[in-house]
């Protein structure tokens, strides 16, 4: 199956994309911090220190959403709860980050985002429902068994009639 092997390269892509975020919202800030940008009277130190903040905070975003996908990756099955409002908001922000990234980055940029988005829509979709040998339909088209075999009515046992029994023995098929 594909499954595991797209959660666990889904968690290397989103660590170093994490990684790549927070080292460039730091660069950023430092840059601004030494020529003394300013941007509509806006104190650059304040500037600097959003920017390395910002870095930061986004970089632990991504962190979590890796986290997310390497949890997928160790326990094989679909994510649930928290972890799969995770690695949704993860999806809708590469959306996003991609549709930006066309005009300020370019196509290279929006390719990588929507790639990172198809990580997450298959690891997302591909656990979505196992089909097991319980599910799996049989032979003849009914369902199967545990063993794989058909399933078969079950047989109700006859009671005996008598004043106790209340009646009739039932009729089983």
């Amino acid at each position: 199956m594909v499954r595991r092997p797209v959660a666990g390269v889904l968690t290397i892509v989103l660590l170093v994309e994490a990684i790549g975020i927070a080292l460039l919202n730091w660069l950023l800030g430092v840059v601004v911090h030494r020529q003394k940008m300013s941007l509509a009277g806006l104190d650059p130190n304040v500037m600097s220190v959003s920017s390395k903040a910002g870095g930061v905070v986004f970089g632990l975003y991504f962190v979590l959403c890796a986290l997310a996908a390497l949890l997928v990756a160790v326990r094989d099955r679909s994510p649930s709860g928290f972890w799969r409002i995770v690695l949704i908001s993860a999806a809708v922000v590469h959306g996003l980050l991609g549709a930006f990234a066309v005009g300020l980055a370019g196509w290279g940029a929006f390719a990588y985002m929507m790639v990172v988005l198809g990580l997450i829509v298959l690891t997302l979709m591909t656990y979505d429902r196992r089909v097991g040998p319980a599910d799996a339909p049989s032979a003849d088209g009914g369902p199967a068994g545990a063993d794989g075999a058909p399933r078969t009515a079950q047989r109700v046992p006859e009671r005996a009639e008598g004043p106790e029994s209340g009646g009739p023995a039932p009729a089983t098929p």
